[in-house]
Parts: structure tokens; C-alpha cells; sequence
């Protein structure tokens, strides 16, 4: 097992090493899915590409494959999102309107929202509740609201040119019947208030901003410091408010394949139909994957092959 915190010229070299061993080992484990086709912008990827950063949080950053190569946030956006709810609101506030339990439907499932009382989203992972979460953001506009969003995400990844990709939104937006009627469903059953096509624009924008693995690494190292800026030390997220984050991403953060992503790699993750990763060790590292081939559940195949196997290299497990 390698030494995981790079502290010398020597480690660094070895931890860069091993990485792209298991970046060349898992490249072929691609063709075992295929890329999202249902939003057509997404289908453009090439499944092939394969890529992860690493931010350690005594401030290293080790990157191998193609870590530079653009995607959109998609569901890991939800996690962002949450936390800003309930930096707006508070927790009494948001989880009167979703719940805290993970699902074994499908993401865009409206199947527990039809059967459970009250009818409210079983957690904020899943397409509902990151809808009714959507809701919450405070902003009067569309444009607030993303502005909001755009602001917090550029902090947290130390990345000030982040920005949505505008064809990559409105490809989701003209695919996106069942999202409308998932919408509609909640605002019926008083989930939410608010004008539908204006809630989906947001979520559709907040869903295609766009961002490399390094951003996510990035991201992912201020909630394993417990929500603090690794350089400043400045609290970016409440300790509470990504606890909270952290323990979704273990339960829900990778679709209903959640219980083996959390047996197999052991920490907490989200990922998106881009074929995006967002990791969390905490008290050790931030991770950023793409990996665009996608298996039946929704999650990159090769990115999470490749996590597990760090996991199991390094001990990353935090069980």
C-alpha cells in the first residue's frame, strides 16, 4: 500500500506513477458501457475518454489521463445545489419538502412519489427532489439563481471561468417530459409553489454547468475538510450543511447502485450521466473522474472500476 500523503519529491513521483498505472488499467473496462443518448449533446462524448484528479488536502495535486477534456455537472450538481438550500433555509425547512431516504428506482423514477405519504421526494439525489431543491434557491430570476450557484461553485473549485453550456441545457430541456411531469406531480401534492418552465430552466442550466476533474477534485477537498477552504482555511460550507452532503453521497450519491459503490470504494461520491465523479475522503482528499461510458445504472463504468481500486490501493475506505 502506497503512502498517501505526498510529502516529498520521491512519493509524489511513485503516488503519479500509480495512478496512471490504474488510469491504463481501467481504459479498457469503457466498452462495457455505452454514453447517455437521451439528451443528445451528451451523446457526442467520446466514451473512451478517461480521467482523474486528486486534491490532497495538504495541497498536492495529482492528476493523470484526461483530466482537461470539458463535461457538464449533470446530478453532481445536486449536491451543490442541497447545500445552498440549506444554507438559504435551514434544515427543518428543506426536509419538510424532501426527504432523507435512499431509493432503489431508478433516478427519474416517479414511482415512490405516487406511493409514499406524504408525497414528497425520498431524498434530494433523485431527479424530484433535486427539482423541489431547485425551488428553494433564493433569487426572483432564472439568472439569480444561477448566478448564485455559479458564484459558489467557482469558489469551491478555485475556478472563476466556470460557466453552463448553453446546447448541452437546452438539449435537456426539449428531452425532458418525464422531469415536467415529476414537477408538475409535486406542485400538485404542494411540494412546491412557483411557475414549472421557470424551476426546470434553472435545473436544466444548473445541470450543464460545465467543469474538468480538476474542478471536482477541487470541490471535493473543501467537503473532506469538513466544508473549509484547504489553502485559507476560510469556511466555505457550514461543518454541519457537509456532513449533511456527505452522508447522502454515501447513501444516495451513486444512483441505486449507492450500497455496492459504498461496500466496493467506501466513500462518500456523486456522479452524473456525463460520466462525471465527484469524490470525498474525508481528512484526506477531493476526487474528480470522467469517464463518459456510462453501465445500466447511470454511472461511469470505467470511473468507478477505477475508484474502487484506489479505494482498495490506498485504503480510502472510510469504513
Amino acid at each position: 500500500m502506497s503512502k498517501l500523503i505526498v510529502n516529498s519529491a520521491d512519493s509524489s513521483t511513485v503516488f503519479q506513477q500509480e495512478l496512471e498505472e490504474l488510469i491504463n488499467n481501467h481504459r479498457q473496462d469503457a466498452n462495457l458501457g455505452k454514453v447517455a443518448t437521451y439528451i443528445p449533446e451528451l451523446a457526442k462524448s467520446n466514451p473512451k475518454h478517461l480521467g482523474v484528479s486528486i486534491r490532497l488536502l495538504s495541497g498536492e495535486i495529482v492528476e493523470a489521463g484526461d483530466v482537461r477534456v470539458p463535461f457538464t455537472m449533470q446530478s453532481i450538481s445536486k449536491v451543490l445545489t442541497l447545500a445552498l438550500a440549506l444554507m438559504d433555509h435551514g434544515e427543518e425547512y428543506v426536509f419538510k419538502r424532501v426527504g432523507m431516504e435512499p431509493t432503489g428506482d431508478p433516478f427519474n423514477s416517479i414511482v415512490k412519489l405516487e406511493t409514499i405519504h406524504p408525497n414528497k421526494p425520498l431524498n434530494p439525489m433523485i431527479n424530484a427532489g433535486a427539482i423541489a431543491v431547485s425551488s428553494m434557491i433564493r433569487g426572483n430570476k432564472v439568472e439569480k439563481k444561477l448566478e448564485r450557484v455559479l458564484t459558489f461553485i467557482r469558489k469551491l473549485s478555485k475556478n472563476s471561468e466556470i460557466s453552463y453550456n448553453e446546447k448541452v441545457a437546452e438539449s435537456e430541456s426539449k428531452t425532458s417530459d418525464l422531469n415536467r411531469a415529476l414537477a408538475y406531480f409535486m406542485r400538485e401534492h404542494e411540494v412546491f409553489e412557483g411557475d414549472i418552465e421557470e424551476i426546470l430552466e434553472f435545473y436544466f442550466k444548473h445541470c450543464a454547468i460545465e467543469v474538468h476533474c480538476l474542478d471536482l477534485a477541487n470541490i471535493g477537498a473543501v467537503f473532506a475538510n469538513n466544508g473549509q477552504d484547504v489553502e485559507t482555511g476560510e469556511t466555505l460550507i457550514p461543518p454541519k450543511i457537509a456532513r449533511i452532503c456527505k452522508t447522502f453521497m454515501v447513501t444516495c450519491g451513486m444512483y441505486n447502485a449507492s450500497g455496492e459503490f459504498a461496500i466496493q470504494a467506501g466513500f462518500p461520491a456523486k456522479s452524473g450521466v456525463s460520466g462525471g465523479i465527484l469524490g470525498t475522503v474525508p481528512t484526506k482528499m477531493g476526487i474528480g473522474v470522467l469517464g463518459p461510458s456510462l453501465d445500466d445504472k447511470g454511472n461511469s463504468v470505467a470511473g468507478v472500476k477505477l475508484l474502487e481500486s484506489m479505494s482498495d490501493r490506498w485504503n480510502l475506505s472510510i469504513f
